[in-house]
């Protein structure tokens, strides 16, 4: 099995999705719990009059939903018709927030019970000093159901379960609802009775305990429950995740979601295996209730009729947009769905791109064969990137962004910032960097403007746009390059010295080939142009040169393919070079053949190991590490000499 046969919600099928869950019901049984956060402030705080140690005085509280409470919220927010409760709470304050956040969100919770003794609301009280969070405060830890209440909650869901499309079962805590071996079995006798009902499980401690549900399962987790120990945050191989969601799909009789983290979502069904592969994210993330969200939207697209593969699906595209949102257990609206799935930028075959030990070369080659797709029979146009692909004019630019990036989020504090803090900014800068190369810089400078608000560090009036953030870098970088173009012309250095090795070789056998070239580039036009013109070869694309214009939504890569394709009609003849993800990423949604140039830019030759990952993870097809092995290259290109 591999992502080859993944096939992107296309928008209008996502928007006809998400219109079919207005109009489902589903309920959630499980466990309710409260997330509590205090923010602390030092700065108001006294001594204790009792105690005389300094005291933590809490300048605001939120309240989230966690748990079920979480899954509900995230089924709120996509839309779903009609939500239903079956849970226990206390007669505690936090108990009577949750139903009050209920009936804000117009869930139906008659199924909500309220235990006067022996029960609590579990409630998990979060402390943030700063940046940092505190150790947790838990509520709940010594409940303990009355067998009455669990014949109740189960009776509840029983004389709703007709009027439902699907049930989320739910369980996260071992003193929960599910702790009773006798509820449990009149559970899974539940589920035995309604074969045509839609169950789904996700379950910390008793994920096999209800065979008949979907289940959703974390790989760890899963590999444990097959007899595969990891342990704790070791990676699960992808063969172990495999073996576990055919294990658990024959155990439970119904499809099985074992989620991989970063790495995506592995679906085993009546039809077997398949991928859904993880989505690319540039900024910071937390991955706090990303399960929840996973798990309501696999749910929502099951309970509205969609195949477990489209569940998946629909599941880490909501999960990608709540990882982004920081310090908060948030959820994913319909609205930014629909946004996030126009053009995901899914991650591929991280496991080939992380082990270079399982490269396949193509014979007598340097070429890396990464997926089974043969270039097209007639190569008619080519798209190139130009920095790093072409030209080494701006190598080095990533030591030009990194500490303007650090100046700028450090502001007035970069001479007097303690060392833990300046680490800090320079990993996020660094992280940013790799994960964003390629694409516009005024993208990435609107990620630097985020990234000094979330630091806090320059005062709001000092914080500049992402035009003034460009404007900074380009005045730096333009130096180095203007200075390696004036020792070019006065003849100090040569052309050759700027390229990646046989670059005009190829593009001139191309051209004489027939083939139609395009030069795309993140870096603004003007410049792209300039130096094209100035290596020598700005001819060859006979005015097909584009670059960045000064807005975001206009990115050249995509303008270029999208126009080329309404040109041609399909991408059957075309290929795109390059170094950087966005043009292979984009290349790849349309269906073109995309080749990752893993160019060492330093020497000018050889491979870059940290670029081979970065393309292998945005859909290369192939991977050379420049242009040296010409002859072959065409060859495997069918190009005619």
């Amino acid at each position: 099995m591999n992502d080859v046969g993944f096939e992107a919600l296309r928008p209008a099928e996502l928007r006809n999705l998400l219109a079919t869950i207005r109009r489902v019901r589903i309920g959630v049984l499980g466990d309710f719990a409260l997330d509590v956060y205090w923010f602390v402030d030092p700065r108001e705080s006294e001594s204790s009059l009792e105690t005389g140690l300094p005291t933590q005085p809490v300048a605001e509280a939120r309240y989230a939903l966690g748990g079920a409470s979480n899954v509900v919220n995230n089924l709120v927010a996509l839309g779903c018709g009609r939500v239903e409760v079956f849970g226990v709470i206390g007669d505690d304050p936090w108990g009577r927030e949750m139903s009050r956040i209920f009936a804000a969100l117009h869930v139906h919770a008659d199924g909500l019970l309220c235990e006067t003794r022996d029960w609590t609301t579990p409630t998990f009280i979060k402390p943030h000093f700063g940046d940092e969070e505190g150790s947790r405060f838990d509520f709940g830890n010594y409940n303990r159901l009355p067998d009455a209440a669990a014949d109740r909650l189960l009776a509840a869901l029983a004389g709703r379960l007709p009027e439902l499309d699907l049930v989320v079962v739910n369980e996260q805590v071992k003193q929960g609802v599910h702790r009773s071996e006798g509820f449990r079995r009149e559970l899974a006798a539940l589920i035995r009775e309604h074969p045509a009902k839609k169950f789904v499980v996700d379950s910390r401690h008793y994920s096999e305990a209800y065979p008949g549900a979907y289940l959703k399962i974390n790989d760890s987790e899963a590999a444990r429950l097959v007899g595969i120990e990891y342990p704790a945050g070791a990676l699960v191989l992808k063969e172990h995740a495999h073996a576990a969601a055919r294990a658990l799909y024959a155990r439970m009789g119904r499809p099985a979601f074992v989620t991989r983290h970063a790495r995506g979502v592995v679906v085993c069904d009546e039809l077997g295996l398949h991928e859904a592969p993880g989505v690319q994210i540039l900024g910071r993330v937390d991955p706090v209730g990303a399960g929840d969200t996973f798990l309501a939207g696999a749910a929502a697209a099951l309970a509205a009729g969609a195949s477990p593969m489209i569940a998946a699906t629909l599941g880490n595209l909501a999960a990608s947009i709540t990882v982004q949102k920081l310090r908060q257990t948030g959820a994913a609206s319909p609205e930014e769905i629909l946004a996030a799935g126009a053009a995901p930028d899914y991650v591929y075959r991280p496991e080939l791109a992380e082990d270079p030990r399982q490269a396949r070369l193509v014979c007598e080659t340097e070429f890396e064969r990464v997926t089974d797709r043969e270039p097209p029979a007639r190569l008619t146009h080519a798209v190139f990137d130009h920095d790093g692909t072409l030209s080494t004019l701006r190598e080095g630019w990533e030591m030009i962004m990194e500490p303007m990036m650090v100046r700028a989020v450090l502001g007035p504090r970069f001479d007097s910032a303690d060392e833990s803090l300046y680490h800090r900014v320079v990993d996020r800068a660094r992280d940013f960097i790799d994960k964003s190369t390629g694409v516009q810089t005024l993208t990435q400078m609107q990620g630097l403007v985020k990234m000094v608000r979330e630091f806090g560090c320059a005062p709001p009036a000092e914080i500049l746009d992402e035009f003034g953030y460009k404007r900074i870098y380009n005045d730096e970088l333009l130096r180095l390059v203007r200075g390696r173009i004036d020792k070019l012309q006065r003849g100090e250095l040569a052309v050759e010295d700027f390229l990646i090795k046989n670059a005009m070789r190829l593009l001139r056998a191309l051209r004489a080939a027939g083939v139609k070239l395009y030069l795309a580039s993140g870096t603004d036009e003007q410049d792209v142009k300039a130096e094209a013109g100035a290596l020598g070869y700005a001819d060859l694309f006979e005015g097909r040169i584009y670059g960045a214009v000064g807005d975001a939504a206009k990115d050249a890569k995509r303008l270029v393919l999208d126009r080329l394709l309404g040109e041609i009609g399909d991408a059957g003849g075309l290929a795109t070079f390059g170094d950087g993800p966005v043009e292979i990423r984009e290349t790849h949604k349309r269906g073109g053949y995309t080749i990752g140039v893993s160019s060492d830019e330093l020497r000018r030759f050889g491979l870059n190991p940290v670029k081979r990952s970065r393309l292998i993870r945005a859909g290369a097809d192939l991977i050379i590490p420049d242009f040296s092995q010409l002859d072959a290259l065409l060859d495997w290109l069918r190009v005619k000499q």
